[in-house]
């Protein structure tokens, strides 16, 4: 067993519950300031969530209530500024909060010496915000969409992470919460410890080493407790 060196987290609805009462919010809004009657509801919104990346999303969404495709795809482009600027005021707001268990677990982390990176499609601009209100300066390295526009199932967001610092992915786990992102983690060659949630139960996230219910499920906690507890052995 190879020492673990690096825990490298996915933010929306892995490190905290962002996708429902945040994402969603400020797609609504953003659709009420643009003067459209589109609006999301929960289970609407869980559907929409096998579209990876908002202006995606947005586009699909548009183009399936009948806009043609080139209107669906400009719309969507012209909406997302806003609904980031919405999302970056929620965030501020402090109406997005850790998961259970994410600041024990970074903490553990820390603790033990492990270094912490992100790995997430979102946009810089409510993420920094965000990681740093929940969380504080905890995160060594943080790649977003920004960066790396490429979305995820595709692995390039945790080849950035990997090439920035140095870290073998043998030395390194991902920790997300939906198949995408186990299929984005793993095709970079990293083990994945998925913690589902509401919105990504029914998805099929075998490619996991590991599939629990949230942060704070009794098997995660204990997978980590006993991976940190093996590394401090081998250091003896």
């Amino acid at each position: 067993m190879t020492r673990l060196e690096a825990v490298i987290f996915d933010v929306d609805g892995t490190l905290v519950d962002s996708e429902r009462d945040g994402h969603r919010v400020a797609f609504n809004a953003a659709f009420a300031e643009a003067g459209l009657p589109d609006r999301w509801d929960v289970d609407c919104y869980g559907q929409l969530l096998k579209i990876a990346g908002g202006t995606h999303r947005m586009t699909y969404w548009f183009e399936s209530t009948g806009r043609p495709p080139a209107h669906a795809r400009e719309l969507a482009e012209r909406l997302h500024p806003s609904k980031t600027r919405i999302m970056r005021r929620l965030v501020e707001d402090g109406q997005i909060r850790p998961r259970p268990g994410a600041r024990q677990l970074i903490e553990q982390l820390t603790e033990h010496g492990v270094a912490l990176h992100v790995a997430t499609t979102g946009t810089r601009a409510w993420v920094e915000p965000l990681l740093r209100n929940a969380f504080g300066d905890v995160f060594d390295t943080v790649v977003t969409g920004t960066e790396v526009p490429d979305l995820k199932p595709s692995p390039a967001v945790y080849l950035e992470v990997l090439a920035r610092t140095g870290c073998a992915p043998e030395h390194a786990v991902a920790v997300e919460d939906s198949a995408n992102g186990v299929l984005a983690a793993t095709a970079a060659r990293l083990r994945c410890v998925a913690a589902q949630n509401a919105y990504t139960r029914s998805h099929d996230l075998s490619a996991a080493t590991l599939v629990a219910d949230g942060l704070d499920d009794p098997e995660l906690v204990s997978w980590f407790d006993t991976r940190l507890a093996e590394d401090q052995r081998l250091e003896r």
